[in-house]
């Protein structure tokens, strides 16, 4: 008897009456169910989360800002959590909000509280303190609306310090800006004083000069003056001895111009005579009868005798003149020299105190030149040290930033937000169904394959009875429940895709690969079904239960315990998940040859286990005919 015939014959048993074909479509269908339901029921959750309820308290009562004005940050985050629609967000009271999430009504509650604003605006008082928000949950409503809820407030908290840390960021470049500006100016004012200190040490040199030849000058002029006063200490006595010579000249002088001014009064007396004996001369000529040329004649024959008279006379009035002019010259020196001799005292006492003046002047024009060079040397520093002012000042003017307001704007959100992530998916399940649907489709397949045996035989009694051989009696024992398998993963990929619509990347690649598992877990099955009678099944209850846990159906495996890892390993299921994971995601790679090669060596290590238990039941024993427990 061939397999298949072995085959044929157990599928027409299962289908020879109405009853037997509506199981055999029933077994078909397990699969179906159990998959498709759940993934339809969880194909994305997360596209729902608008129909969550959750509260959200704002009892935040404002501040004021560094810059004046006032602000509700929490009014303004609980605007934005209910117009987003992300969650049914419902704005209540604090007690309501408490009430409700412990009665079930809402998920979780977010709580801004009164201080909220003061908080997050302190930093711009410098004086900081840590804002805080309320995230209330209840994992006896739903442990995941817990986990939302964490990323929720996470979100918030992010998105709220984005916000509070780009204003912070923004007023802190503007700060920079300020200083620049600032520093521009003061860049300015140290050029113009530098620009001042230039001419400072030009103009403190000049003096600095001046104040040198002034020392020079006053050293001359003390050293005149001291020769003066030295040359004039006798001034005095001097002066007076010629106020008395001049005093003595002037008297002597004035009673010669008195006798003179008497010779010269006796010579006019003496010319008046004569001219008065002229006229009697010629009154007395012109009686005696001399004619008037005689008497003229006789006049001139006078005058010629009379002119050394006269020109004694002359000379007498012209001396008498020059002695007066003498007297009075004589008399003018006398008061000068008298003056001289009252005023020589005072003269030379200024001469000395002229000379002590000077010398005064010299020591100050020597300290003067002296506190100039000093003078000097600082206004030098000055002018250097203003250099370096306006050098570093524009040095470091270049070294601060100041930004127009976009560039500043987009500063200040980088700052605040500086890491953004790029998120590149080699590959991409698209929904939270369609990243479980590997682990379902295997565990379905499974179940498949265990719910299979419910009916089917796994070793013909007729093929054993008629000696046939046990490879033989396995393999066909085994056929027929492949055959139902492959149904049965056909159906679920059809209802998968076409149905829930889970997007496959390779199609035909994996309704081959899951037709390989199908054949690997019902071989798997049939060959404990077959070693062990009825204890198989319940072993392939607790094959499910282990690969269950240990497949990383959900959480990746390397997150199980360290005792599961062999389990993980070892059985034939996490292999399932990894192949129909890059089948359904990115298509087929070299990676899942490993999968099926796992697969391959459990269908056929499965087919020799059965043709070992097809073996042992050809020799019949009591526990075979009258078995303890039959299921």
């Amino acid at each position: 008897m061939s397999s298949i015939r072995i085959a044929l014959n157990e599928l027409r048993r299962l289908s020879s009456g109405k009853l037997p074909k509506l199981a055999m479509l029933a077994l078909v269908l397990v699969p179906l169910l159990y998959a498709s339901f759940y993934l339809y029921a969880n194909y994305d959750p997360y596209g729902r989360l608008n129909k969550l309820p959750a509260a959200v308290v704002s009892a935040d009562t404002g501040a004021t800002d560094s810059e004046g004005t006032q602000r509700n940050v929490g009014r303004e985050v609980t605007d934005e959590l209910v117009g987003s629609g992300t969650f049914q967000w419902h704005e209540v009271s604090a007690e309501e909000a408490q009430a409700g999430v412990r009665d079930d009504r809402y998920s979780f509650a977010i709580t801004i509280p009164r201080e909220f604003s003061t908080a997050l605006l302190s930093t711009g008082n410098f004086q900081p303190q840590q804002a805080t928000i309320t995230l209330t949950t209840n994992d006896a409503n739903n442990y995941l609306s817990g986990t939302i809820a964490d990323q929720v407030a996470e979100q918030v908290r992010a998105t709220i310090a984005e916000k509070v840390g780009s204003e912070a960021a923004g007023r802190f470049l503007v700060g920079f800006s300020t200083i620049y500006g600032k520093i521009e100016e003061a860049s300015r004012g140290a050029t113009q004083l530098a620009d001042g200190a230039g001419q400072l040490v030009s103009g403190q040199q000049q003096l600095a000069d001046g104040a040198s030849q002034l020392n020079t000058g006053s050293t001359q002029l003390s050293t005149g003056l001291n020769t003066l006063r030295d040359s004039t200490a006798q001034l005095p006595s001097k002066s007076q001895q010629l106020a008395d010579g001049a005093s003595q000249v002037a008297a002597g002088n004035a009673k010669v111009a008195s006798a003179a001014q008497v010779a010269a009064g006796a010579s006019t007396d003496l010319q008046n005579s004569l001219d008065n004996a002229n006229g009697q001369l010629a009154q007395a000529l012109r009686n005696g009868g001399l004619s008037e040329e005689e008497v003229q004649h006789a006049l001139s024959v006078l005058g010629t005798l009379r002119k050394p008279v006269d020109d004694a006379n002359s000379k007498i009035q012209q001396a008498n003149s020059d002695l007066t002019k003498l007297a009075d010259g004589a008399r003018q020196v006398s008061e000068g020299a008298a003056q001289l001799a009252s005023s020589a005292p005072t003269l030379v006492n200024g001469i000395g105190k002229a000379a002590d003046g000077a010398q005064q002047l010299v020591d100050g024009s020597s300290k003067l030149a002296t506190g100039e060079q000093d003078a000097l040397k600082g206004s030098t520093q000055l002018r250097d040290g203003a250099n370096q002012l306006r050098d570093g000042l524009g040095a470091g003017l270049k070294e601060i930033p100041n930004p127009d307001d976009p560039t500043r704007q987009a500063t200040a959100n980088t700052i605040a937000d500086p890491v953004a992530v790029n998120s590149v998916g080699v590959a991409s399940a698209g929904t939270y169904g369609a990243g479980l649907a590997p682990f379902f489709i295997s565990l379905a397949t499974w179940i498949g394959a265990f719910v299979l045996f419910l009916l089917l035989r796994p070793l013909s009694t007729r093929a054993l009875t008629a000696g046939a051989s046990p490879l033989r009696v396995a393999f066909g024992g085994w056929l027929a429940s492949a055959l139902l398998g492959v149904a049965q993963v056909i159906v679920l990929f059809g209802a998968v895709t076409w149905l829930v619509g889970i997007h496959v990347a390779h199609p035909l690649g994996a309704i081959g690969f899951a037709m390989l598992v199908s054949l690997s877990f019902t071989a798997i099955v049939h060959a404990l079904n077959a070693l062990f009678g009825a204890v198989g099944k319940f072993l392939g209850l607790v094959l499910l239960v282990l690969q269950l846990v240990s497949a990383g159906g959900t959480f990746p495996w390397q997150t199980i315990p360290d005792a599961l890892y062999p389990l993980h390993i070892v059985l034939p299921m996490g292999y399932a998940i990894d192949g129909f994971r890059h089948l359904l995601y990115s298509g087929a790679s070299l990676k899942i040859l490993g999968d099926i090669g796992v697969l391959l060596a459990y269908l056929l290590g499965a087919l020799a286990v059965s043709a070992y238990a097809a073996g042992k039941r050809r020799t019949w024993t009591v526990s075979q005919l009258k078995p303890e427990l039959s299921l």
